[in-house]
């Protein structure tokens, strides 16, 4: 073997190389816990508001009922107007 002047300059080339490499990886894994994190979150969301949605559903009142009563409500008067003249 030859005693290569430049060969210690490219081990710490390597080991700059590696570190660099060490953080860029641990920035990605960071930043895919992190989507995963939201994602979770924003799932556990979009259930609790399905689930809102479906009770509001289930509690509203349909159109033809609200028209009846309104109907019914104005026939009440009309009558009770026309026998107190």
């Amino acid at each position: 073997m030859t005693a290569d002047p430049e060969h210690p300059v490219v081990h710490g080339e390597l080991a700059e190389l590696r570190r660099r490499l060490d953080v860029a990886y641990a920035r990605v894994e960071g930043g895919l816990a992190l989507l995963s994190h939201r994602t979770e979150e924003a799932a556990k969301e979009l259930d609790a508001l399905h689930t809102r949605m479906r009770s509001l559903e289930h509690a509203r009142w349909p159109l033809p009922s609200v028209a009846a009563l309104t109907a019914l409500g104005a026939l009440v008067v009309t009558v009770w107007q026309a026998l107190a003249h």
